[in-house]
């Protein structure tokens, strides 16, 4: 889903779609997906690798939605501010991504 023209928050995409999202015009990737959350879920380590391979920035800020923090919601807004190109952020749903943008807006 296109929040804005800096953002795009998905679902946990498929292990060939990172690569090929800075063609797509993306500059960043946040994982807010904790590793291990969902059986045969590539490591955060490896879709790094992956990332920045691509040319991507890669910023990994694992919750869940029940510990969500203050420092987590200003991680995503630093690496959202962070990134000179369109931001893909994503988790299992892509609504904890969505939680905290929303909650960094608010603040």
């Amino acid at each position: 889903v296109k929040i804005n023209d800096r953002l795009t928050i998905s679902s946990h995409p498929a292990p060939d779609v990172l690569p090929t999202l800075a063609d797509r015009g993306f500059g960043a990737i946040i994982n807010v997906q904790p590793d291990g959350e969902v059986a045969g879920q590539e490591s955060a380590a490896a879709e790094r690798a992956v990332a920045r391979e691509a040319g991507l920035d890669y910023a990994f800020i694992p919750v869940t939605a029940d510990t969500i923090t203050s420092a987590d919601v200003e991680a995503f807004q630093a690496a959202l501010a962070k990134a000179e190109q369109p931001v893909f952020a994503y988790c299992r749903s892509g609504t904890r991504a969505l939680m905290l943008h929303a909650l960094g807006e608010v603040a």
